[in-house]
């Protein structure tokens, strides 16, 4: 489980989440649904330890993330930014081998081999494995960047935004992925999600956030109603029930 506690973030004056307490459940998929600037992307900065909070504390698994080892969890955890930029020439098995340093210290076993190929063929790449990642189309990128940290192979996946990029098919093996490594691996998978349909279609539990707090929180049922979204997104939506899921349909004029 992941807890967040009063977590606060602030840029200079500026307070971009404000104490957010959450309890992320140790199985199954969260999604973060949001308008830009909600404080998503830093709220999930903070829970990975990539940004330190102005106040406040995550635990993982108990553990408080400011006082455990790194490479401890790094074994636990894993995130995917938005922003994934390398300096060097990578070919898509070099960047998915990166996911396996925390277990294999740069000496990979049998063990970290089988999980790279594994990880390219969960997303589709096993053509690509020797393709310098400047040869790849913006969506092939960002499943070698997903495959990366499913090699890394922890209790806990963060991904902020990994739709960017994808198109329509690719977008709903994506989240196929997430639900299995959910549903068959037992891990918990928190995503940054702007597109409000997958979040219902995929996600167990939904957390909506406005001006860096959290709005709501529950399950698809609990979150997809027309008073709710139209309040935070400013929009007219109507959510309708289609084969038994819940989608928001939303429109301007």
């Amino acid at each position: 489980m992941i807890i967040t506690d009063h977590l606060q973030a602030s840029y200079g004056q500026t307070i971009v989440v404000d104490d957010v307490t959450l309890e992320i459940p140790a199985h199954g998929v969260t999604a973060l649904v949001g308008p830009n600037g909600a404080g998503k992307s830093t709220l999930l900065a903070m829970i990975s330890r990539l940004l330190e909070p102005s106040y406040g504390r995550v635990l993982v698994d108990g553990l408080d993330i400011q006082q455990t080892p790194s490479d401890q969890l790094a074994r636990k955890l894993a995130i995917l930014r938005q922003d994934n930029h390398m300096a060097v020439r990578l070919t898509v098995r070099d960047l998915v081998a990166f996911g396996r340093y925390p277990h294999s210290k740069g000496r990979p076993t049998v063990e970290d081999h089988q999980k790279i190929e594994q990880a390219m063929d969960q997303l589709d790449l096993a053509p690509f494995a020797d393709r310098f990642l400047d040869q790849l189309s913006g969506g092939q990128r960002q499943r070698a960047f997903v495959a990366m940290v499913l090699a890394q192979d922890t209790d806990h996946i963060l991904l902020d935004e990994p739709l960017n990029n994808l198109d329509m098919s690719h977008g709903v093996r994506m989240m196929r992925q997430m639900r299995r490594a959910a549903d068959e691996l037992g891990k918990s998978v928190v995503v940054v999600l702007h597109d409000l349909n997958a979040a219902s279609t995929y996600a167990d539990h939904i957390v909506v956030m406005a001006d860096g707090r959290v709005v709501a929180a529950g399950s698809p049922e609990e979150i997809m109603r027309e008073d709710l979204l139209e309040e935070v997104f400013g929009l007219p939506i109507r959510v309708r029930e289609v084969d038994g899921q819940l989608l928001a349909l939303h429109y301007a004029r």
